[in-house]
Order: C-alpha cells, then sequence, then structure tokens
C-alpha cells in the first residue's frame, strides 16, 4: 500500500482460497483503503467516514485485530511509524507496507478449521503485484523502469469529501487541518489566539517598507502560512514574500491557501504561472530547514515564530540578514520565560530568574539579551524597536545595526540585576569589571542593613536598555489605523504612552500637535534613508520596570484609583504610565519607599469591627516615618 496512493488493483484482485470467506469487515477496509486515493502527496489520515466509530478510526491497512480503532492522533503516529517509514517512493506515488490478507498464502488446515497467515506486503501501482520484502520492491520496480513500464494504473477517486476546515482572518482565508490548534495533533499548526501578534508584525514591516522598496521577507515558519498572505494582500508589491517550512504536510497546505486567496505560488523561483495569472502577487514557497534557507539566502525581514523557544535559529537568522533590516522573534515557550520552569530558562537562556511582580518584563529583557548576544557574535548590534509580552507569546522586534562598534555598544546593554526577596526592589549593576564589597549597598531600600542573613538575589543576565522605540511605534499607530487594525490601537497606544512614560491624557493632548507636524513633514520624510530616521526616533530612556499597585497595597486600606494615583505621582515630580505588562502596573522613576508613602497618603481607612482605627494609622505613620526619612537622606 501506498500513503493515499493505494492502487485500484486491490479492489480488483481476487483471492486464490476459494475455500477461505474473506469477512466483511476486512473487505469494507479494503474498500476504505482505496476510497482515501485523492492525490499522490496528500494526508492517509483521510479515510473514510464509516470507519469512524464514537469519534474513532481504524487503519485502512491493518485489520481490526492487529490495530483497533483509536482516536485520529494515535492513528497519525501508528500510521507513520508504522507504514510510511517503509514505504517505497516511486514517480511521485509512495506504496506503503500493507498488513490485510489480500497475498495468498498457503493455509495451515486443522481439522474443519483454517487459519490465514497475514504476511506484510507491498502492492505495485504498475502491475498490481503484491512483494513482500522491500529491496525486492525496489528491485521488482526498477525492471519495470528497464522495460520502458512507468505508467501506473492509478486513478483518483473523483468527489471525496474533504475535512479542511476554513478560517478568515484580516480579509485572509486559511485552510487548516482537523485539531488545528492542538501541535500534538496536527503537522500545520493554527493558533487564532495569536492575532495581535500577527497585526504587529503586519504594522512593523508596513512601516519598514516606508524606508525601502522591495523587501525581501521571510517567514521561516510558515505552518499554514497565514502570516506570509497578510503581508501579500496588505503590503502588495512593496514586498517580496517568502514562506518556508520544514514539513511536507504543511508546505501543501500553503500552496492550497495561496490558490484560496488568488495568490500565485512559486517554487524556488522555477515554475512559470499562466499568463492570466501574471498580474497576481506571488509568494515563494519553500521546503527547507529554516537555518538553511537563512544561511543561503539574504532578507530584509525575518520572522521567526517556532513552536517553543527560537535561540536555536538567531544565529542563523543574524547570519544574512541586511543592515538596518529587522528580526522579529516570537516565543511561546511561556513556562520557561514567566518563571514556571526555571531550570528550562537557565538552560536555553543562560539567565538566573525568580517569579517576581514584573517577570513579564523579566521575559522580554530575557528574550532580547538572547537576541543580543546572537546579534554580536555576527559583529552585529541592534536596537530594540518594542518588546511585547501577553499571555501567549513574548515578541520582541530589533533593527539590525552593522558593524563591529555597534556589536561592542550592544553588549554593554546586558547586564546582571539585584533584586531584594523583602521589598521587592530591584537594581541593575553598575558597570565595571571591579568586584564591590558590598553589592546590597547599590539597592536603594535598606533591607539589608535591617534584616538578617542575605536578602537579595542576582537575577540575568538581562537586556538594560531601553524595550521601545516612540517614534517607531507611533508610525506603526498610524498603519494600524489605516489598516482598520482595531485589536491592536489599545495596545499600541498603551505602549506609546509606556515608552515616553507618559499618562493617556498628556498622549492625548499630544496626539493632534504631532499629527500636523507629521503632515507638513511628510515629503521631506519619504527622502529620508534609514540611517536618519533612525537617529530622529532614538530610543528615549523610560524607568526599568514597573511596580503592581495591589502588590503594596496597605492591609486595611483602600487605595486610590489607578488614573487618580498616576496623577499624584505625577504632581509629586516623578516621570509616571501605565504599563501593558500589567493591567494594575505602574511604571515610575519614583524609589519604592516613595511609591509607599505616596500610596498610603492617598489610601483611606477601612473600618470594620475587628480593626481599630489606631493600627490603621500606625501603619500610616510608619510610611510617612520612611518617607521623612529618605527626603532627609536626599
Amino acid at each position: 500500500m501506498f500513503r493515499k496512493d493505494v492502487t485500484n488493483s486491490c479492489r480488483k484482485m481476487e483471492c486464490t482460497l476459494s475455500d477461505v470467506d474473506v469477512t466483511k469487515e476486512v473487505k469494507m477496509k479494503k474498500e476504505m483503503a482505496q476510497e482515501s486515493i485523492k492525490e499522490p502527496n496528500s494526508n492517509l489520515l483521510n479515510v473514510s467516514s464509516e470507519s469512524s466509530r464514537a469519534g474513532k478510526r481504524s487503519c485502512p491497512l491493518c485489520p481490526e485485530e492487529r490495530f483497533k480503532a483509536c482516536n485520529v492522533h494515535k492513528l497519525h503516529r501508528h500510521l507513520q511509524n508504522l507504514h510510511w517509514k517503509v514505504s517505497v517512493e516511486f514517480e511521485g506515488y509512495r506504496m506503503c507496507i500493507c498488513h490485510l490478507p489480500c497475498r495468498p498464502v498457503k493455509p495451515n488446515v486443522a481439522g474443519d478449521q483454517i487459519n490465514i497467515k497475514m504476511e506484510a506486503h507491498y502492492h505495485c501501482i504498475i502491475c498490481s503485484a503484491t512483494i513482500t520484502r522491500k529491496t525486492d520492491m525496489v528491485g521488482h520496480l526498477s525492471r519495470h523502469v528497464n522495460k520502458g513500464e512507468t505508467e501506473s494504473k492509478y486513478t483518483p477517486v473523483p468527489g471525496l469529501k474533504t475535512s479542511h476546515e476554513i478560517l478568515k482572518e484580516a480579509d485572509t482565508d486559511v485552510q487548516v487541518l482537523p485539531n488545528y490548534s492542538t501541535p500534538q495533533k496536527t503537522s500545520s499548526y493554527f493558533n487564532p489566539k495569536m492575532k495581535l501578534n500577527r497585526q504587529l508584525i503586519v504594522c512593523a514591516l508596513a512601516v519598514l517598507a516606508e524606508e525601502r522598496k522591495p523587501l525581501e521577507c521571510l517567514d521561516a515558519f510558515g505552518a499554514t502560512g497565514i502570516m506570509g498572505l497578510q503581508w501579500a494582500k496588505h503590503l502588495g508589491n512593496s514586498v517580496k514574500v517568502t514562506i518556508n517550512d520544514y514539513n511536507e504536510t504543511s508546505v501543501m497546505m500553503i500552496q492550497e491557501n495561496c490558490h484560496l486567496n488568488k495568490i500565485r505560488v512559486v517554487m524556488n523561483s522555477k515554475e512559470e504561472e499562466d499568463c492570466d495569472e501574471e498580474n497576481l502577487p506571488a509568494i515563494e514557497v519553500t521546503n527547507m530547514d529554516a537555518n538553511v534557507i537563512m544561511h543561503l539566502r539574504a532578507f530584509d525581514f525575518i520572522h521567526l515564530d517556532p513552536f517553543g523557544s527560537s535561540v536555536n535559529y538567531l544565529d542563523a537568522a543574524f547570519r544574512n540578514v541586511r543592515n538596518l533590516g529587522i528580526v522579529s522573534v516570537t516565543s511561546t515557550d511561556i513556562s520557561s520565560l514567566y518563571s514556571k520552569a526555571q531550570h528550562v530558562a537557565q538552560r536555553h537562556y543562560g539567565c538566573n530568574i525568580v517569579r517576581t511582580e514584573y517577570y513579564k518584563e523579566l521575559a522580554a529583557r530575557m528574550v532580547v539579551a538572547a537576541v543580543a548576544r546572537a546579534a554580536a557574535r555576527c559583529n552585529k548590534g541592534i536596537e530594540v524597536l518594542f518588546a511585547v509580552a501577553l499571555e501567549h507569546f513574548v515578541l520582541v522586534e530589533v533593527r539590525v545595526l552593522r558593524g563591529p562598534s555597534s556589536a561592542d555598544d550592544t553588549v554593554k546593554k546586558i547586564r546582571y540585576l539585584i533584586h531584594c526577596q523583602w521589598c521587592e526592589e530591584r537594581i541593575f549593576k553598575k558597570e565595571g569589571n571591579m568586584i564591590e564589597e558590598n553589592p546590597y549597598r547599590q539597592l536603594p531600600c535598606d533591607c539589608h542593613s535591617s534584616m538578617t542573613g542575605k536578602t537579595a538575589i542576582e537575577l540575568g543576565p538581562l537586556w538594560s536598555g531601553s524595550l521601545f522605540n516612540p517614534g517607531f511605534l507611533r508610525r506603526m499607530l498610524d498603519e494600524a489605523v489605516q489598516y482598520d487594525f482595531e485589536d491592536i490601537q489599545t495596545l499600541l497606544k498603551t505602549i506609546i504612552c509606556e515608552a515616553e512614560c507618559t499618562t493617556r491624557e498628556q498622549f492625548l493632548s499630544q496626539r493632534p500637535n504631532i499629527q500636523n507636524k507629521q503632515g507638513k513633514r511628510k515629503n521631506s520624510e519619504m527622502s529620508q534613508d534609514g540611517t536618519k530616521r533612525q537617529k530622529i526616533e532614538s530610543n528615549t530612556e523610560h524607568p526599568a520596570f514597573y511596580y503592581n499597585i495591589h502588590r503594596h497595597s496597605i492591609k486595611g486600606m483602600n487605595m486610590p484609583k489607578l488614573n487618580k494615583f498616576l496623577h499624584h505621582l505625577s504632581e509629586a515630580g516623578y516621570r509616571v504610565s501605565r504599563t501593558h505588562f500589567d493591567p494594575m502596573g505602574v511604571r515610575t522613576n519614583a524609589p519604592l519607599m516613595q511609591f509607599k508613602s505616596i500610596l498610603v497618603k492617598y489610601s483611606t481607612p477601612t473600618y470594620t469591627g475587628s480593626q481599630s482605627e489606631g493600627s490603621l494609622q500606625t501603619s500610616a505613620w510608619e510610611f510617612s516615618g520612611a518617607e521623612v526619612d529618605l527626603e532627609e537622606g536626599i
């Protein structure tokens, strides 16, 4: 047998054992195996729906007593491990091994009972012969070739129903396989929850397309091809899209999705399309390992989105990326990034981390540090455009700066972090190679002097520079408005406020003035090259990390509303903004002690029967006294 290439000769085959009645169940399995034929390279799992019993399916190439009906993902493993691995390929067809009793074998007669020996065998696609050994099958096919007999008797069964489901996202239709949202059960993974991720990348690519055209873009892990399809549909001739995937089933799915969206498919730049399709946008589809294609070719924009960590592909990504190009990295190994599997983070990223209140920003800085080290190994530096850490993924986009001086400047921004385990104050270690006698002095808190033992730990190495480029983010917001991406507009506004460390009211008041200035300078900006634009959109150093207002609230006190608290911090002379990492987080340059004192000052006591007013006032007095001591120390 072969994978969806099961020859129709098995249906015509007559058993020579005239006294043996083949059971109806075996006949039904043979018929189902024939009905599974559609195309030479399609999936063997598309068996007839008659084989489904309460959601379970049986193998079309094995009898029931050898392999019982099971779930689809278990059947998929069985077909791959038993039938597919020992198959014989010929002229685009693949003949898988068959365990059905369709090969005549001399029976063993014991009284009135007849036992048939089920011998594994192959079916020749040319002459319908059954052969037991794989080497004999290869020799049998070579004899057909020597005789000039290469025409197969295989005829596909028309009108077979497909179990593919068509989904739509941002005016792009994609055809997905069953269990498309479970990576362990499908070879072509599609996650609807990554819609924000895809829209952010489309906006970033649109901003880069304004600087130079056309762009050569690579989606290294295509899966269904949804990412590259959105690039081609939204940006058109501004980009030359290449979608790559190592899995053959995914490559077929990408080709089908391209035709579904009326986009031409070019395989390795060698295929020619009909004249009627010359005006349609084209996408190049490749079937290679991601590291190989990134080593062989140069790109302006590379997106890495493997299942899990992307550290194994960073060196290849920075090897041939062009100067001032963009490398986009999506990491979905959330358990290690968010400090649930700390040993895995140590193994993949070489970082020592613990669970903190700012664990999402810690994950983003850990990924940027890994990206920066990979770029430095290729004598390249990076400029972080933005870093987003949400529930399901961590997205980092960096601009590549060639040259050893840029690489040296990038490496200097990778430092260790000192974290106090008592009050959760944190600060990056100072630059330098000299060993300090008491590194606790770098922390603003005095927990080490008032507590016994070791009170702080060292985390990292982490990225200590800025995580956002405000100018680039503003242009992304304009693209999101242009393409009507409503889902990410609120997120981008929050990130812009976070990058500039301003409140939403200040951002809205500055927005009209900025739009007017951009309208006057639009023509002049279009003529600027990437280097000048990079200087204009230089990173504004925002305060590192944030505080969770609930984490530092006082027991028995009603804390103020978050927006009012931000206003009070701003009146005290500190930079302040909200953060997308935590809905109740506050990014500010205020020390933690001052943060708590202002929080207590504007909190109202909660009176209950078991609480006394004196105990609440005592807690407030303690923080006010700490505030006075801090001011005196300053």
